[in-house]
């Protein structure tokens, strides 16, 4: 995918149950203490960006961590449904460490990002790559430099679909740009 705007992916701020390690999906968690002062370090970081756009999943974590960053960038977030995370199953508020240990080799296989991987009983990370190419062609289509706000999950997929490494999860820190998309990226 070739973006012709400036894109930075942040991640949400962290809420209870990433900070207890569990997988959470579609659970729409607020965020904690930790994750608003994630956001506020987050909007006054990058108030000499240049960003004239802020997007967001509807989730209420990447939502929140919008209107946080954005009231420092004098800008107010738009809701973009496909930004939203995968929608990942049963695995949904199960702690990470016993997934691996009960199911070693799917795990793995989220871990590293195969496309054919799918959750069970949710998405495929098929799946959420091509409603994560629709979300980045909106954001492109808006033409202004932007911020986006939104999951480890779509993070990733916006990544791979720009050709580039597909890190861990766990790698995305929260509350931070963790990766810049399009022209001098």
């Amino acid at each position: 995918m070739d973006l012709t705007v400036r894109l930075m992916l942040a991640r949400h701020g962290e809420t209870p149950d990433n900070a207890a390690g569990r997988i959470l999906g579609r659970r729409d968690p607020a965020l904690s203490p930790t994750g608003v002062e994630q956001a506020q370090r987050l909007g006054e970081s990058l108030r000499d960006a240049g960003l004239a756009g802020l997007w967001t999943s509807p989730l209420v974590r990447a939502r929140r961590t919008a209107e946080i960053a954005g009231a420092a960038l004098g800008l107010n977030p738009i809701v973009l449904e496909e930004l939203v995370e995968s929608a990942r199953g049963s695995w949904e508020g199960r702690v990470v460490a016993r997934i691996r240990a009960e199911d070693p080799d799917r795990h793995a296989a989220f871990v590293r990002g195969d496309p054919d991987f799918a959750f069970p009983g949710g998405e495929s990370l098929r799946e959420q790559r091509e409603r994560t190419r629709t979300a980045l062609a909106i954001i492109a289509r808006a033409g202004a430099p932007a911020l986006v706000v939104a999951h480890a999950g779509t993070i990733r997929a916006a990544l791979a679909l720009c050709g580039r490494g597909v890190p861990p999860e766990s790698a995305l820190a929260h509350g931070e740009v963790v990766a810049v998309l399009g022209p001098a990226s």
